[in-house]
């Protein structure tokens, strides 16, 4: 029976596909693949929906990029609140540039490049890193070194450079990682461990 739903599933994720943006959106030809993007206007592939990658460091805060202010690596589009923020992201974007692509960091824990909230984030030995919302950030802080080197391992050997629709689909519904936790889990694991302090 699980079989069978699971062959449903994907059969309804196939039809989709024409009409799935962020197939090509979230996975463009570039070195920077997949990510976390949206599409606006001539931005084919803006980064975390515009916000601006440079405040989290300087501001402590999110805060949304004016379309005017801008740069644009292998097709990927960084948007800007100020020209300081342009001309330090121009200097050194690999100090700027979310972890895992701006992809929520504790879904890569599970091999799935999905979600990422602009406005959940945490700075982590000077790294940006973005969250899917509170529940996935307060999962993520209740082991950061296991969670961190689970992110990496799985960013590294199989997501970087991957599809980020066709690594949902084998993960989440094929071949979930030995590990996997549903939210509830999740959410129970953060409440007995008194974790989640982030």
């Amino acid at each position: 029976m699980i079989f069978i739903r699971k062959l449903l599933l994907a059969a309804a994720f196939a039809l989709a596909l024409p009409a799935c943006a962020p197939l090509t959106t979230q996975s463009p030809d570039g070195s920077i693949r997949p990510l976390n993007a949206s599409a606006d206007g001539e931005d084919k592939h803006l980064m975390l929906f515009g916000h601006d990658v440079v405040a989290y460091f300087t501001q402590s805060t999110h805060r949304k990029g004016d379309p005017a202010i801008k740069t644009v690596i292998d097709g990927v589009t960084f948007r800007f609140a100020t020209a300081e923020h342009k001309a330090l992201f121009d200097k050194e974007p690999a100090k700027y540039i979310p972890q895992y692509n701006g992809y929520c960091a504790n879904g890569i824990v599970y091999g799935i490049p999905w979600g990422g909230d602009a406005d959940s984030w945490r700075i982590i030995n000077g790294k940006l890193y973005i969250f899917g919302g509170q529940g996935s950030r307060d999962g993520f802080f209740v082991d950061v070194p296991r969670n961190m080197a689970l992110a990496d391992k799985y960013w590294n050997e199989e997501v970087k450079g991957s599809n980020a629709f066709v690594q949902r689909v084998k993960r989440y519904i094929f071949n979930r990682v030995p590990h996997y936790k549903t939210g509830e889990e999740l959410a129970d694991e953060v409440r007995r461990t008194g974790g989640g302090k982030s």
